[in-house]
């Protein structure tokens, strides 16, 4: 039985700790979809067409890895692909009592999808595309944040 995973995020920009649950998800299952949702709740510094292809470049080398996007309940997504699990990252403990709420909400509505939790490197736990966003906005070194892809649009963005 192949295993498929799907990997949802915003993405807004990926980061080096995205790509790092990416990549260790890529080790376990056969394929990852990589899937950028449109949270409505976020306005966006990058588009979700710029948001693919950044998120294309950065995995080009992982075969087993395909982007994405969809709109709607991740569940659906996730059946359409024959997905059997999803991957989703934790940084600390905040994050667990909201991760812990989607879960249970996903297992109500598929209960055949099983939710895996990926700790994340400590070297990137402190990391989010927010924080990515206001250091590059004023011009702080984002190179040990981001991939460097990203980095260059970053840069791109706030010169303008």
């Amino acid at each position: 039985m192949t295993s498929i995973a799907v990997c949802p995020g915003s993405f807004d920009p990926v980061t080096l700790g995205h790509l790092d649950i990416i990549k260790r998800g890529a080790k376990v299952f056969d394929e990852v979809y990589v899937v950028v949702l449109s949270n409505s709740s976020k306005k966006p510094l990058f588009s979700v067409e710029e948001r693919i292809h950044l998120l294309k470049e950065v995995t080009k080398e992982m075969e087993n890895v395909k982007v994405d996007t969809f709109n709607g309940l991740l569940v659906d997504y996730a059946d359409s692909v024959n997905a059997n699990a999803i991957i989703r990252g934790l940084r600390a403990v905040s994050d667990f009592e909201y991760e812990m709420q989607i879960t249970s909400m996903n297992r109500v509505l598929n209960e055949k999808i099983e939710t895996f939790f990926i700790m994340t490197n400590n070297q990137y736990s402190f990391l989010s595309s927010s924080i990515v966003k206001e250091v590059a906005k004023y011009h702080g070194n984002i190179s040990e944040l981001v991939p460097k892809e990203v980095e260059k649009a970053l840069l791109n963005k706030f010169s303008r």
